[in-house]
């Protein structure tokens, strides 16, 4: 396992333009470091993924519309992330609220084909061997 992933962790898209913060809802009742740890369920759109600024993905229909208006060249919109699925692989040996935990080398798909991925972990000191 890598680094816990926790509140606060930074992200990126690979369609992105920005950096997200994850937010973990306390809800899972677990604290790395004074802040909550993630399970792979956390990966709602809006309320644990926020915006990665604009989006440059011709998967994202508004993306697709704007270049389409724009005869061809590509046109980024604002990003809303579309997180259909959990993050994997998360740490089936780590469970957090009964689901496994999230390392800084999980990941998390956007349904426009952006990869989603930690840059920071929110934390330094939680790890497994």
């Amino acid at each position: 396992m890598g680094i816990q992933v926790v509140n606060t962790a930074q992200l990126t898209c690979s369609f992105g333009i920005a950096p997200s913060t994850l937010t973990v809802l306390p809800d899972n009742r677990v604290q790395c470091n004074n802040q909550p740890a993630a399970n792979i369920l956390d990966s709602i759109p809006m309320t644990n993924i926020m915006s990665f600024g604009m989006c440059s993905s011709p998967a994202n229909p508004s993306v697709a519309a704007a270049t389409a208006a724009a005869q061809g060249v590509l046109t980024p919109m604002p990003c809303v992330p579309a997180t259909s699925a959990p993050w994997t692989p998360g740490v089936p040996s780590v469970l957090i609220a009964d689901m496994a935990a999230v390392d800084d080398e999980s990941t998390c798909m956007c349904d426009y084909g952006g990869e989603i991925s930690v840059d920071s972990a929110g934390q330094e000191q939680v790890t497994e061997s």
